[in-house]
């Protein structure tokens, strides 16, 4: 290569790989995208369905700490992966080394149109119904409200990884902050509720409540992602998980603490609002509205860091399959895949289009990305089984501990979630396994015409 080719090449704005430029995220910055994306909305629905389901105190805090250990044992499994073959394709790069290009194009085509995206408008109705109660926009309010969001946080991430990555730092700042104060309030404010037994269930069935639980751990996975772009990767990839999952563990147990001691076990199980009862009992009717704004923030976090990292395997797919190539070009200036971007925003909005239509876009979400993320969660965690054996020599910053053992242990669990969301959710449901269905008459076609071309 010439000097002139030479300084073109650094100059151009789109490059292929993002590894030639310098990591931009630090171990805080690393930790706030994951604690954005996991510490939800979810933390202030689910605590009443768990009291729901047990007939104890000590069982309710019992099984959120199960929900942080499993989630370990998953993130141990994550780091080695991610230590390894850091890239910003993630639960993609490890498909494709383990299982070939098949399957990891029908995961990146599940992540493209069901997972990330479905998540993202998930949460996108969460902020738009608790928007909707603070300042509502008529019967449209929540779908409007979500648009918004959706919109307004891709523009963030396309000016750059640093806009983006202040914002999501900004946002879990509040939320940990918001957090902490219901729980401040909860604990000393509110006067202790008689210890009684729900009467919602005459003994704990700990499968049901387990299922509600890991759903609010959910997202912690989203930093394999981030791998390739974050600072000393061999060493901070796995404290950014653990200190994470420390984090969240310590913020959901104590919250759930805070509900027990106000509303007592059976209060949160009647609740149809949990969070907003707790801060009515410390603050009256303005500890409602404050709650309200509470997870809207903390929706409008999440969301923020599901579109940061979910754009970054639509880049590793266009890098590999050339019908996506445009999805596969990397802006140097912004630090961010910008076709990425733009290509996983449309599709959120289709999907908050098509949930306005439904009964509750909320839930039509959920039942629309369950299955599909357990089945490739669980395909992501053999992946580590199959890589050892077909890479045996290869260096490995870090090895999950007590192997085979804490892999085996969490594929398990992965297959009872996969079970379960299958058994427990509606339409929605089915509607999210044929789109990805659909990706395979699709994979045959592009392979057949690249064979003929």
């Amino acid at each position: 290569m010439t000097k002139l080719e030479t300084t073109r090449s650094i100059d151009s704005s789109l490059i292929l790989d993002p590894s030639l430029a310098p990591p931009t995220l630090t171990l805080k910055d690393a930790i706030a995208i994951i604690v954005g994306i996991v510490i939800g909305a979810g933390i202030f629905e689910t605590p009443a369905l768990v009291a729901a389901n047990t007939d104890r105190g000590w069982v309710v805090l019992s099984i959120w700490l199960l929900g942080g250990f499993i989630s370990l044992i998953g993130a141990l499994c994550y780091a080695e992966l991610a230590t390894t073959y850091p890239n910003v394709g993630g639960n993609y790069e490890y498909l494709k080394r383990a299982f070939g290009q098949n399957l990891a194009f029908l995961f990146a085509w599940a992540r493209m149109t069901v997972i990330q995206t479905g998540s993202i408008a998930l949460l996108a109705f969460v902020f738009g119904d608790y928007a909707s109660q603070l300042l509502s926009l008529g019967p449209w309010s929540s779908s409007i409200y979500a648009t918004i969001a959706i919109v307004l946080l891709t523009g963030f991430n396309i000016i750059g990884i640093r806009q983006g990555k202040g914002i999501q730092n900004s946002l879990t700042v509040l939320t940990i902050l918001g957090l902490s104060l219901v729980i401040v309030l909860g604990l000393l404010l509110v006067s202790p509720a008689p210890e009684t037994t729900t009467t919602a269930i005459a003994s704990s069935n700990w499968g049901s409540a387990a299922i509600f639980v890991l759903l609010s751990y959910g997202g912690w996975n989203e930093a394999a992602y981030i791998s390739a772009e974050i600072q000393r990767p061999r060493r901070n990839i796995v404290r950014s998980l653990l200190w994470s999952i420390g984090i969240i563990t310590a913020l959901y147990v104590l919250i759930n603490v805070a509900f027990l001691r106000g509303l007592g076990l059976s209060g949160m199980a009647e609740s149809k609002a949990i969070a907003a009862d707790l801060m009515r009992q410390a603050l009256g009717e303005p500890g409602a509205i404050l709650i309200s704004s509470l997870i809207a923030i903390t929706a409008l976090g999440s969301i923020n860091a599901s579109i940061l990292t979910g754009a970054r395997t639509n880049y590793a797919f266009g890098r590999d399959i050339s019908l996506f190539g445009f999805l596969g070009r990397w802006e140097t200036q912004a630090g961010t895949p910008i076709t990425g971007f733009l290509v996983q925003g449309a599709i959120a909005l289709l999907l908050v289009l098509m949930g306005s239509f439904a009964r509750n876009g909320f839930e039509a979400m959920v039942d629309y990305t369950a299955p599909v993320f357990w089945f490739f969660f669980l395909l992501s965690v053999i992946s580590l089984f199959v890589l050892r054996a077909k890479e045996p020599h290869r260096s490995r910053p870090f090895k999950v501990p007590f192997y085979p053992l804490t892999p085996i242990a969490f594929c398990a669990a992965c297959v009872y979630l996969l079970y379960s969301s299958l058994a427990y959710t509606g339409f929605g449901a089915i509607v999210g396994v044929a789109v990805v269905l659909l990706g395979i008459p699709f994979w045959q076609w592009y392979r057949v015409k690249q064979r003929r071309s």
